[in-house]
């Protein structure tokens, strides 16, 4: 019997993620006519899990410094072409209402769902045919353009759009698919890791402090030295195995294993001025007056080993010895020993290497017709909308530049 020839489309979009169902709507309201292809039960579940349930779709502030990648500037074509402003537009002319939280971070007010409902009714705007779920057994790459093998049959398409994401969060259904097809068309890949993530320390070494689970304040941390050091202000949250909270998500993008990270527990004060100033008008133990310039908690775990000190007055406390528990707690260094994994982790950093991709397609130097966007690129944003925007402005770049058949 002859082989029947495979359904063809303009272009097939595999992951319907924020970046694939963008592009696909884009391309499909283009005129083109899309395939979406998405191996996963329910689309979108990183959209629909993030923000607390209210997606953090964008910030107000995004430039190219806000992303990490092997090759900082590539971004910067994509980001420019398509603004958060653009995206708040398309948000309105579905009557999405937002609100604004701090450091520019912009939520829905309602639910993630609106966004995942909206981009749905942009694909159907478009007349994009949606396989879901649908997996992709194999890729083939000849004169005719690519030839999928999926659950459903085969499909061909002169342009390949590879939206997969990341490794990060597996159990709604990342897998490393993106990766292993850009390495079979002979991309290089920038190693992955995971990122915005918590971090976790050595169970003996941490013992004192796994008891604050849960207590929550503002911190400075940082890591890296000289040029490479990055430094973030924001909240810090305690856990049973070590330290979450935005601002250990934001600084375990930056953190390479072996080395520390730098933590002031007090930012914006002189802590050791404070202890001074206490000690000249107070009576009380240093761990009473302790606990008005920290949370309790913390100063009775961080005062546990000293209990001698602990229970002195103000006035029978050493300047010297203030002096050094000040330094201490605006200067607490202590070397993480591994993250969360991709289990916890919101993103992945690494992927395919943006040196082998045009900033202004997304399209592949190598192999003609194939483009990457999203998640799967080595491009990654700080915590607070920024990976979202990254998925908007590349999704729609790549999607401007797609062409008919």
């Amino acid at each position: 019997m002859a082989r029947l020839s495979p359904e063809t489309f303009d272009a097939i979009v595999v992951g319907a993620g924020a970046a694939g169902l963008h592009c696909a709507a884009i391309a499909g309201q283009r005129g083109l006519k899309v395939l979406l292809v998405d191996h996963a039960e329910k689309v979108a579940e990183k959209i629909r899990i993030s923000g607390g349930g209210r997606c953090n779709f964008t910030n107000r502030d995004v430039t190219p410094a806000n992303f990490l990648s092997a090759n900082p500037h590539y971004c910067r074509s994509a980001l420019a072409r398509y603004t958060p402003a653009d995206f708040i537009a398309l948000l309105q002319s579905h009557r999405i209402a937002w609100h604004e939280k701090h450091k520019g971070q912009l939520f829905c007010d309602d639910s993630s769902e609106q966004v995942i409902a909206m981009l749905l009714r942009e694909c159907e705007a478009g007349g994009v045919v949606r396989w879901q779920p649908c997996a992709v057994h194999g890729v083939r790459h000849g004169h005719a353009g690519f030839e999928l093998d999926t659950d459903r049959g085969a499909v061909s398409a002169p342009q390949l759009v590879v939206a997969t994401g990341g490794l990060s969060i597996p159990k709604i259904g990342a897998t490393d698919f993106g990766y292993r097809l850009a390495r079979q068309f002979g991309h290089a890949i920038v190693e992955t890791r995971p990122a915005l993530v918590p971090l976790t320390f050595d169970p003996v070494s941490w013992a004192p402090f796994a008891a604050l689970s849960g207590l929550s304040l503002e911190a400075s941390i940082e890591t890296g030295e000289g040029k490479a050091r990055t430094a973030f202000l924001e909240d810090l949250l305690f856990t049973h195995r070590g330290l979450s909270g935005p601002a250990v998500l934001q600084i375990s993008s930056f953190w390479r294993p072996g080395t520390p990270i730098r933590l002031d527990l007090t930012p914006g004060r002189d802590l050791n001025a404070e202890l001074l100033q206490a000690k000249q008008a107070s009576r009380r133990k240093l761990a009473n007056e302790l606990a008005e310039l920290i949370p309790k908690r913390l100063a009775e775990a961080w005062l546990a080993p000293t209990p001698d000190l602990a229970e002195r007055t103000l006035p029978e406390q050493r300047d010297r010895d203030l002096a050094q528990l000040a330094a201490r707690l605006q200067r607490w260094e202590l070397k993480p020993q591994a993250t969360e994994g991709y289990r916890k982790a919101e993103v992945t950093a690494g992927g395919v290497d943006t040196r082998e991709l045009s900033s202004q397609t997304m399209a592949s130097r190598l192999v003609p017709g194939l483009h990457f966007i999203g998640e799967v690129v080595d491009v990654t944003g700080w915590l607070g909308g920024y990976n979202f925007q990254w998925a908007w402005a590349s999704g729609f770049a790549c999607a401007t530049a797609l062409t008919p058949a």
